[in-house]
């Protein structure tokens, strides 16, 4: 494969270099694109120095398959260019909600791959994309009616710039120096800010709104689903705390069963001090985790969850990749 990564130099983009390294990608060239500002500097892959190029001229006749994972804007203006001579996989919010795009999460809804109009396929939210691959199986066999979702997302949700910005906050606040927010509506260092994105008029903010329409079309668009995000002062991994009711009555150990054997998931539920997954330990892990497994006892038929995943490995880098690999399969 020729392959093409817009936003090389980015957070995602660094660690789809990875993944294709660790899966042993088959890659003839490939071409790390990014700003002016990054252009000439040095990214490895495979043992080599790879230079970065300046995306503004670049010839996308020279690839067949794009990664593009630097922003809507760059997504608006460039993605339809490539898509005339390679595959977009695009990690932006800008085609998630387009009729004639695919929104995939591979062990979830791979079979709507099948038809790939114009040649690009988008890639959910991070937050959408740990969600849904827990409730696939379960939706499969209990029925989903309706889903609460908190989440607890980590600021490198927001950018370099913010995780960065979480660390001199952090500093300040332990010297009792003044601190001004750059990235963040509130201070973070110590702090829980529930807002991510902007407002909309009806209250939601657009990540919570991602949540919301982005499951729908992935799963099941009779699903009913409400969503509060919170950034919290954590560096990598969004977690969930999850309540779902379901059509059908289950038992907790067959929900332990199906989440253990189904692809991405895994369980690591002990009821005890330290038996449960926190952010720093599914950072640079691929499975996505579930904890906390128990009844809701105020409401029949629904089940409590808390899951946690990597947002940059699993809910972006490993899952564009892996829609990669499915299509190409599909395609042979």
């Amino acid at each position: 494969m020729n392959i093409a990564i817009v936003g090389a130099t980015g957070n995602v983009g660094r660690i789809i270099l990875e993944v294709l390294e660790k899966k042993n990608f088959e890659v003839e060239n490939l071409y790390l694109l990014a700003s002016q500002k990054s252009q000439g500097s040095n990214l490895k892959f495979n043992g080599r120095e790879i230079k970065v190029e300046s995306l503004d001229n670049f010839d996308f006749s020279k690839v067949n398959l794009s990664f593009f994972s630097a922003g809507g804007k760059i997504s608006e203006k460039f993605a339809a260019k490539a898509a005339k001579n390679s595959l977009v996989i695009d990690n932006s919010s800008f085609f998630r909600m387009d009729p004639e795009v695919p929104l995939i999460v591979p062990q979830v809804n791979s079979n709507h791959m099948e038809k790939v109009p114009k040649n690009i396929i988008a890639n959910p939210n991070c937050s959408t994309a740990q969600l849904v691959i827990v409730l696939k199986p379960l939706h499969d066999l209990f029925k989903i009616k309706r889903v609460i979702a908190s989440t607890y997302q980590s600021t490198s949700g927001a950018g370099k710039a913010p995780m960065d910005e979480m660390i001199e906050q952090t500093q300040a606040a332990i010297n009792n120096e003044k601190i001004t927010s750059k990235n963040f509506t509130k201070q973070i260092a110590f702090n829980a800010i529930p807002h991510i994105d902007s407002f909309s008029e009806d209250g939601y903010t657009k990540e919570e709104l991602k949540m919301i329409n982005e499951t729908k079309k992935i799963l099941d668009n009779k699903i009913k689903l409400t969503a509060t995000c919170v950034r919290i002062p954590v560096r990598v991994s969004h977690a969930e705390s999850v309540n779902i009711e379901f059509e059908k009555p289950f038992t907790l150990e067959k929900i332990h069963e199906v989440l253990n054997s189904s692809d991405g998931c895994k369980v690591f539920d002990k009821r005890s001090d330290a038996g449960y997954i926190t952010p720093i330990d599914a950072e640079g892990k691929n499975e996505t985790f579930i904890s906390r497994i128990r009844e809701d006892k105020s409401k029949t038929n629904s089940l409590n969850l808390w899951i946690v995943s990597d947002n940059l490995l699993r809910g972006a880098a490993l899952n564009a990749v892996e829609i990669a690999e499915t299509y190409l399969r599909m395609n042979k």
